[in-house]
């Protein structure tokens, strides 16, 4: 063999070892990431019913100076891309209707003609933005990816970094805590466009509800603000039938 042939040799041998490493490492990523879509989509199953459902949330904000407000409100919602939010408390407020198709928002308001569109980051209530309770699609607005593991209170949590698919979704990047076993949601913390942290939330008081068991609590606490905080409680969870022409901006006057 001459040398030049040896080179050849040598450098397909090289070409085809550099090939070979890119194609696995680019399927172990693949691997990585259908196992984080995998864990989020169970969890975000945990969390609400895939079939359309009724769920009824007070949402009581604790202010640093002490002062206190509940709101409440019923949300009728199916397949994580349709919501009809309804304010039932204050009684100044009823009448106060949020539609979501995807991620497109729009309140409706009685002494107003036409619906005003909103942002689903845009703040609710207290620490609840209006994507918190209109929309709950982890799987759907984020490209997930698991960074680590950790073990609290003998329980082991998968540890994800959720990226926004773009900037129309709540937050830009969540990291969330999912257990391993369970896919039980543990807590969140959610950050700005600018990577800053905004607020931190605890999935608490799992119960059976709607064939599932799934947290009845959600404490939402300001990362900027200490002492602030929003509590969203759910109650009365039913699966429903819920047909396309509810989520209709003509068929919004017709509920109640």
């Amino acid at each position: 063999m001459t040398i030049g042939e040896f080179y050849v040799k040598t450098g397909r041998a090289l070409t085809a070892a550099m090939l070979l490493a890119c194609a696995t490492a680019g399927h172990g990523q693949d691997a990585v990431d259908a196992e984080a879509q995998a864990v989020v989509e169970k969890a975000d199953q945990i969390r609400f019913p895939a079939d359309g459902f009724q769920v009824d949330v007070a949402i009581a904000t604790t202010l640093a100076d002490k002062s206190s407000e509940t709101r409440k409100y019923r949300v009728l919602s199916r397949g994580n891309e349709n919501s009809v939010v309804m304010i039932t408390e204050p009684a100044s407020d009823r009448g106060q209707i949020m539609l979501m198709k995807g991620r497109d928002l729009w309140v409706f308001m009685p002494e107003v003609s036409q619906p005003i569109r909103l942002s689903l980051a845009q703040r609710l209530t207290g620490q609840v933005a209006n994507g918190d309770l209109a929309r709950a699609n982890f799987a759907g607005d984020y490209h997930p990816r698991i960074t680590g593991g950790e073990t609290i209170n003998g329980e082991h949590y998968h540890v994800l970094e959720l990226k926004a698919v773009d900037r129309s979704v709540t937050y830009q990047r969540v990291v969330y805590w999912v257990n391993k076993k369970n896919f039980w949601p543990l807590k969140a913390e959610f950050y700005s466009l600018s990577n800053r942290l905004l607020k931190r939330c605890r999935y608490e008081d799992f119960q059976p509800m709607a064939g599932k068991t799934r947290p009845l609590r959600l404490v939402m606490e300001d990362a900027l603000k200490e002492g602030e905080q929003s509590v969203m409680s759910y109650s009365g969870m039913k699966l429903r039938d819920l047909p396309d022409k509810i989520f209709t901006k003509d068929y919004l006057k017709k509920l109640d």
